[in-house]
């Protein structure tokens, strides 16, 4: 795993934790204690995470300005391929629900050529991106919206998407395991993703190579509720992603179509 996909990964755990431990991050990333040290110090030094006996705590965005405008540069190639794999998926005249996150964003990019559309998003990130695209129906999902991370989540995103239906949901995901399934470092996140799964005839799941056999905190669903999968070829390789092949494997297992970029 490169460092910059591994800073994303630890960086998840850390948010999805009260407090998170220098062991529990080293055998969650199959990493050395050394390393992760490391990582957490470089972190810190963003002002993302804070430093504390033997592991780490979050830091609150609204703070340091962390978040989402932290983690958006890293792996921005790889992600722009994942997003236009996806885009490539959506047929012109559906009704899309598109997630939030920094792989999603690529996805409205490529999307906007794709019309006509009607697409919901739940993401300020994404809605930027679609505003006033030709053959673009933008539909804004109220909420609130989170702090550094700019996704809309809460009540009032919940009754929004509950009171549409999609012919697609584009879901970004936290960690994809074989036994714990799909998973997100948010309790909210993971509300959010759990009605859309349950308003759209299929699901198109995106996520890099690096979520590949992560247990975040709330499970989402079970692997098999999704259609497809899209990440990038570096999960088949066991040298840099040691879950990635066994992982792949349980979701071929569950009926997931596996789309490598």
């Amino acid at each position: 795993m490169g460092v910059a996909n591994r800073l994303d990964v630890t960086l998840r755990l850390v948010q999805g934790s009260d407090r998170v431990s220098v062991a529990e991050l080293s055998h969650r990333l199959g990493v050395s204690e050394m390393t992760v040290r490391r990582d957490l110090d470089a972190l810190e030094r963003q002002g993302l995470v804070r430093r504390v006996h033997g592991g780490a705590v979050a830091v609150s965005p609204r703070e340091e300005g962390g978040g989402f405008s932290a983690r958006e540069p890293w792996q921005a190639v790889t992600k722009d391929r994942l997003g236009e794999a996806v885009a490539a998926l959506v047929a012109p005249g559906w009704h899309v629900l598109l997630d939030a996150g920094t792989t999603t964003v690529h996805v409205a990019e490529h999307l906007a050529a794709r019309g006509p559309l009607s697409v919901a998003v739940l993401s300020l990130q994404a809605a930027a991106q679609l505003a006033d695209r030709p053959g673009i129906e933008l539909l804004v999902v109220g909420g609130r919206s989170r702090p550094g991370e700019r996704s809309l989540v809460g009540p009032l995103a919940l009754r929004t998407i509950e009171s549409l239906a999609f012919d697609c949901f584009v879901m970004s995901i936290g960690g994809v395991h074989a036994d714990h399934g799909w998973s997100e470092f948010s309790l909210e996140d993971a509300a959010v993703k759990q009605a859309g799964l349950a308003q759209a005839g299929r699901t198109i799941a995106v996520a890099d190579a690096t979520k590949l056999g992560v247990r975040a905190f709330s499970q989402v669903a079970p692997l098999g509720v999704v259609d497809r999968f899209v990440t990038d070829a570096a999960a088949e390789d066991a040298a840099t992603h040691p879950n990635g092949p066994q992982t792949l494997h349980a979701l071929r297992e569950a009926g997931v179509e596996t789309i490598l970029v």
